[in-house]
């Protein structure tokens, strides 16, 4: 009953909320689902109640438990807690937005207070001053340059290695260097050595490899 799984016991999420919101001084806020299914969307009666036990905002994943990531995001129930008279907290939206484009539709078709980004932002963290300053301007950035991507799966892996240690702090990383550097032509050489290799010392190497091969050939596109 983690998670998600309160869905099926709104009492029980109400009084853990409580408890969590008594405990502290600081802001509590929660994010959550729909509902665990189409047959039990929940979300109206739960953003009521949890805003009247103290939380200070709510972010809606627009996908019910058991849709998991399929299917489309339905933010049409997002909207309607927004509308909500009752309402007076913040309200997030979070689901398929992976484009300053997209996030600027969604807040304002939606009338949200702001856009959660989730997926979107995994190897490829830059979608967050991509979408403020599209916000901001009207304008897009240009992607990030070679550079950029090396530096920032370079401090990946190093805060990999601190945090999990050298072996599984490894293979943890290994599922992120795909979307570090998606798009690029003729990576996939690189990207195999890069999940195969286990000595931290060789993917750094490798990583200066890429770098030095495709700033020379100013292949990004």
């Amino acid at each position: 009953m983690a998670g998600a799984g309160l869905l099926r016991d709104v009492p029980q999420l109400v009084r853990l909320t409580e408890a969590v919101v008594k405990s502290t001084r600081r802001p509590v806020t929660v994010k959550t689902r729909l509902g665990w299914d189409d047959s039990t969307i929940n979300i109206l009666e739960v953003a009521e109640r949890l805003q009247d036990v103290g939380i200070q905002a709510i972010s809606i994943h627009a996908r019910t438990r058991s849709q998991m990531y399929k299917g489309e995001a339905n933010w049409s129930w997002i909207a309607k807690v927004k509308e909500n008279p009752r309402m007076h907290i913040p309200v997030f939206g979070n689901g398929d937005v992976d484009s300053p484009q997209k996030a600027l539709e969604y807040k304002n078709r939606f009338g949200v207070d702001g856009i959660m980004i989730g997926r979107a932002s995994i190897g490829y963290p830059w979608i967050f001053r991509e979408i403020k300053h599209f916000f901001s301007t009207g304008e897009l950035l240009p992607p990030p340059d070679i550079h950029e991507r090396v530096l920032a799966a370079r401090q990946h892996l190093s805060d990999s290695l601190a945090w999990k240690g050298e072996k599984l702090g490894v293979l943890e990383m290994r599922r992120h260097y795909a979307p570090y550097f998606r798009d690029l032509p003729n990576i996939k050489p690189y990207r195999a050595r890069l999940v195969t290799e286990m000595e931290p010392g060789v993917l750094f190497g490798i990583l200066d490899e890429i770098e030095e091969v495709y700033s020379n050939e100013a292949l990004l596109v």
